[in-house]
């Protein structure tokens, strides 16, 4: 009688293919990863070792490894050395090795600043495949959570008084330990350990008031300049018209750190954001630019601000610093969060034309306000007015739309696809280098779906 079901044999004996070639089907993610990193000039990774010791493994293959895992949600170091054994894809990329999880942490660790000119290497290998092409491109930001948590902040009020604390305890240990009667002495309880635990609780206490009065400084010096800046500007303004301006006169900053000013004792370089679904976050706000015609990453950055108002001129600056065989920057898309007049402007200043929403646009217009067309433009409009009557202009609209189909859904591929959503590394440095590396893997990613 025939069988209705393919036999499961879990006792005969097979052969694994003889070539590692055999393993993975043609097209491939893991065999596009690593014909990508064959291309990449490598030469500053290799020149880094010195050669001494035992024999290190292939930077490619290291490098492979860290793209092929970012690509595919593995981030851990302990995660990959464990695909090594688990994965045939992540054994293909390492023919058949197994890097401990030690290698794998701090070759990342050590080349992630290097990383950066492998970025625009990538781009250039889309370039030749016919691939990218820059034009139009596209800006915007999400906060990304940090290795840290919310709960591990400290706020110069809450600071302040933790210290007195634990300065008293330390007062009463110290007393109880000179008395000769060890009755008042709880049993259990070891003296000098509890000195030294809240010494060190202490130093950091004092490490993270610094680092509070140290940005308090920072800001007071940037406020104190804006602020002397808008005197001098009405005191102009009061000697050509000879009338007092119109408007509250500016009030100057106030010195030293607010009892609400705070610092994260496990990542003190990460900031406490809002975000998107509601409450605030331990997070670091990530940036990409976007080409809204590959949708490949063209410029990625990371920045400690919440507001993305001050990250459109660094953009603006790696947009301008890429190869010029890429192409030319036409057009600059982006939500209201990144408007204000000194953008506008300095997107003109780089002869790019600036799409940025001034407000918040209303949901399901009328058919009416959608087609609607502005009334002509003035000779003597300056740079805003004009921005604001293109962006009401048909062909306007259609530009500004580009953007909930390119920025936007990059950030969903690689929070809900790739799955990260959270830093493995901790400084902002190493926060930006691994933004790098994600958006590299994301950009390999996207190059082998359009090559494909």
């Amino acid at each position: 009688m025939k069988q209705k079901f393919i036999e499961v044999d879990r006792e005969t004996l097979f052969l694994l293919p003889p070539s590692l070639q055999d393993w993975l089907p043609e097209g491939h993610l893991a065999r596009f990863v690593v014909e990508i990193v064959e291309q990449l000039d490598l030469r500053s990774l290799k020149e880094s070792y010195a050669g001494r010791g035992s024999q290190a493994y292939n930077p490619e293959m290291l490098l492979s490894l860290l793209f092929y895992g970012y690509a595919t949600g593995v981030f851990s170091s302990r995660q990959l050395e464990r695909s090594t054994h688990d994965s045939v894809a992540f054994r293909f990329i390492a023919a058949n090795a197994h890097p401990d999880h030690d290698t794998i942490a701090t070759f990342r660790r050590r080349f992630l600043p290097q990383l950066r000119e492998l970025f625009v290497q990538i781009l250039q290998i889309a370039h030749q495949m016919n691939i990218l092409k820059l034009g139009s491109i596209s800006l915007d930001g999400s906060k990304v959570k940090a290795n840290a948590s919310k709960h591990k902040a400290l706020s110069y009020d809450y600071a302040g008084r933790l210290e007195a604390q634990i300065k008293g305890e330390v007062a009463e240990l110290l007393k109880r330990a000179e008395a000769a009667d060890r009755a008042d002495i709880p049993d259990g309880m070891n003296i000098p350990e509890e000195l030294e635990r809240r010494e060190k609780r202490l130093a950091g206490i004092t490490q993270a008031k610094a680092e509070i009065e140290k940005r308090a400084a920072e800001r007071y010096a940037r406020e104190q300049a804006a602020y002397e800046k808008k005197v001098a500007e009405r005191a102009r303004k009061e000697q050509k018209t000879g009338k007092k301006p119109r408007g509250k006169e500016p009030k100057p900053p106030n010195g030293g750190p607010s009892a609400k000013d705070q610092v994260n004792l496990t990542d003190e370089e990460s900031r406490i954001m809002a975000v998107s679904v509601g409450g605030f976050e331990q997070a670091f706000n990530a940036q990409a630019g976007v080409d809204t015609t590959s949708k490949m990453i063209v410029t990625a950055h990371v920045t400690q601000q919440a507001n993305d108002k001050l990250e459109l001129v660094p953009t603006l600056n790696m947009l301008t610093s890429l190869p010029k065989v890429l192409g030319t920057v036409t057009e600059l898309i982006a939500d209201s969060g990144y408007f204000s007049a000194t953008n506008v402007t300095a997107c003109e200043g780089k002869e790019i034309t600036p799409y940025i929403a001034i407000d918040r646009q209303e949901h399901n217009q009328s058919v009416w306000e959608r087609f609607k067309e502005p009334e002509p433009l003035s000779d003597n409009a300056d740079s805003v007015t004009r921005m604001k009557h293109r962006l009401q202009t048909s062909a306007g609209k259609k530009v500004y739309a580009q953007r909930k189909t390119t920025s936007e859904p990059v950030f969903g591929i690689i929070k809900a696809v790739m799955g990260f959503r959270s830093f493995m590394l901790r400084g902002f440095e190493a926060v930006q280098g691994e933004w790098d590396l994600v958006c590299m893997a994301y950009n390999i990613k996207r190059l082998h779906v359009l090559a494909g």
